[in-house]
């Protein structure tokens, strides 16, 4: 009885789900995400990417062919459509120089022609894993990761942590452009590839956690306002609950929602008196 009082006036407080460390690094990640990458865009346009044949419909008879349409599917939700990218076989893969993105016009967007190039005539190598075609959510979040990999090369800014974090800011920088379910659900992505072409994350392990990457989906749902039973159906069992108390343990941070709600949507200056 003496411990539902307690709970009642607050004098108990729920554990924090993650070490404050994580949480703050989500949360100054996700801002560093909308100040650099077009908040406009990702409140406007960027939508929750879902593991389904409606977001990802389709029929081909090559593996090759498969990797290739996915990926095409991917560019269009992350908004680089433009992009020039060439989808390899990361056995086949050569060896590539790594030459800096040039960026000519707007990084993200429908409907934009050009955009990135490299060293003017290049494309950007996509490696795939060949074995990863009948796990449609592992390519997927790799793919992602990969676009992932090199828009964070364009920041005006350094991330937080720095250099010694990129691995996670990479896969945040994703869950920021719609794949957080892709993330969340699974804990590996492809393995293998070779030299230079293979940076933007050929062999990994999650550098997020299922749990930061769930929260960190959780986070761009709260700022989507995207109903918990929207993102639940598609999450994993074992996730459900724990992201439910992620979206309630961000909105009871309302100091922390508010800072992130207002990047990008600054008020417009007010016009002076009798214009």
């Amino acid at each position: 009885m003496g411990v539902v009082v307690l709970k009642m006036f607050g004098l108990i407080k729920n554990k924090p789900l993650l070490n404050q460390a994580s949480t703050d690094w989500l949360h100054e990640a996700f801002g560093w995400s909308l100040r650099n990458f077009n908040a406009g865009y990702f409140h406007a346009d960027t939508r929750l990417v879902l593991p389904t044949n409606e977001h990802f419909p389709g029929v081909v008879d090559s593996t090759e062919g498969m990797a290739k349409l996915i990926f095409e599917q991917v560019k269009r939700y992350a908004g680089v459509s433009h992009w020039p990218t060439l989808v390899i076989d990361q056995n086949q893969c050569p060896l590539m120089d790594q030459t800096p993105l040039l960026l000519q016009g707007a990084i993200r967007g429908e409907g934009i022609k050009g955009g990135v190039v490299k060293d003017q005539s290049q494309r950007l190598p996509i490696p795939y894993n060949p074995q990863q075609i009948n796990n449609p959510e592992g390519m997927i979040a790799s793919f992602a990761h990969i676009l992932a990999y090199y828009l964070g090369q364009m920041s005006q800014q350094p991330p937080p942590g720095g250099a010694d974090q990129w691995p996670e800011t990479t896969e945040l920088l994703a869950i920021f452009m719609g794949f957080g379910l892709m993330f969340a659900n699974s804990a590996f992505t492809f393995k293998g590839g070779c030299g230079s072409c293979y940076n933007p994350s050929a062999v990994r392990q999650a550098a997020l956690s299922e749990y930061e990457a769930t929260y960190a989906l959780a986070l761009f749902a709260v700022l989507k306002e995207i109903p918990n039973a929207t993102v639940g159906r598609h999450l994993k069992k074992h996730l459900r609950g724990f992201y439910k108390k992620a979206v309630k343990e961000i909105q009871v941070n309302r100091d922390g929602l508010a800072e992130l709600m207002s990047i990008g949507r600054e008020p417009a200056p007010q016009a002076e008196a009798g214009l």
